[in-house]
């Protein structure tokens, strides 16, 4: 399993470069795009060492790889960009490999997870991790439901989201308030922006400037406040109990004197909940 640039193309290790010269059928994605790639690093494959492994045919080319690994040949798996199987096709394959009793080989290297992170500077001091949410749901209500699970969620949070629905799901995270959010745009790409907004301002930073739809995008959005967490549960139960039956503010400050949380964090709460 072979990790490739998710935009600069030096972003390769010498590894890779040395394993997909060395190996009889590269499987991959997409035959043209690799094709390409291959060629800018002087590789030359033939048609028949290209092998299409995608989300459309994922399992039946997995029976075509493993036909080709027991008779001896050596195959390399690359995605169209970053590290296979993460929100990429790979995942079958490997499964369907190691099912078979035969060896999966990790090769490390870029990827648009651990790169958006490293850049959004998240302190914890519980270190609490990060979830990799991925791509939200397309449709309106779904994405809406997704994005309310994420109210309390302690962790950061990783979602990926293409140019074209970018700004329903900005407009999404908005009810998240004043919960930070780092944006990468074309992450290692000549045109690579990095801001960190509020939640609520997302819609606005990408309106600033007509490009900002464009290109690929990796979000971190960062942990929800303390009194949010699920390891301070009591003050937002305290708080949805309330907003059942009393006006917003009335409700804020009865938790707030309950649970001891930060008024203004309970409040943010409160907005977030009854959006």
């Amino acid at each position: 399993m072979v990790a490739t640039p998710i935009g600069n193309l030096a972003d390769i290790t010498l590894r890779a470069l040395h394993v997909l010269q060395l190996v009889d059928a590269v499987a991959c994605e997409d035959t043209r795009h690799t094709q390409t790639l291959l060629r800018a690093y002087g590789i030359e494959r033939s048609p028949q060492q290209l092998l299409a492994l995608h989300q459309h045919n994922e399992a039946e080319a997995a029976q075509s790889a493993i036909a080709r690994l027991r008779a001896g040949q050596r195959i390399a798996y690359v995605s169209d960009a970053g590290t296979p199987a993460i929100s990429d096709p790979g995942a079958r394959l490997v499964a369907a490999v190691r099912a078979e009793g035969l060896p999966v080989v990790p090769l490390p290297g870029a990827s648009s997870v651990t790169t958006a992170l490293s850049v959004a500077g998240i302190v914890s001091d519980d270190a609490a991790g990060f979830v990799f949410a991925g791509f939200l749901p397309a449709k309106t209500s779904e994405r809406s439901t997704a994005v309310q699970a994420l109210v309390s969620e302690e962790r950061a949070v990783v979602l990926l989201e293409a140019p074209h629905r970018i700004e329903p799901l900005a407009a999404a995270l908005a009810v998240l308030g004043e919960r930070k959010l780092t944006i990468g745009r074309e992450l290692t790409k000549q045109f690579e922006e990095i801001a960190t907004v509020e939640a609520a301002g997302f819609s606005a930073w990408l309106a600033a400037q007509p490009n900002r739809t464009r290109g690929e995008f990796v979000l971190v959005l960062h942990p929800a406040p303390v009194v949010a967490r699920t390891g301070d549960a009591q003050g937002l139960r305290i708080l949805e109990l309330l907003l059942a039956e009393l006006p917003l503010k009335t409700a804020v400050k009865l938790a707030a004197d309950i649970s001891g949380g930060s008024r203004n964090a309970l409040y943010d709460a409160a907005l977030a909940l009854k959006q």
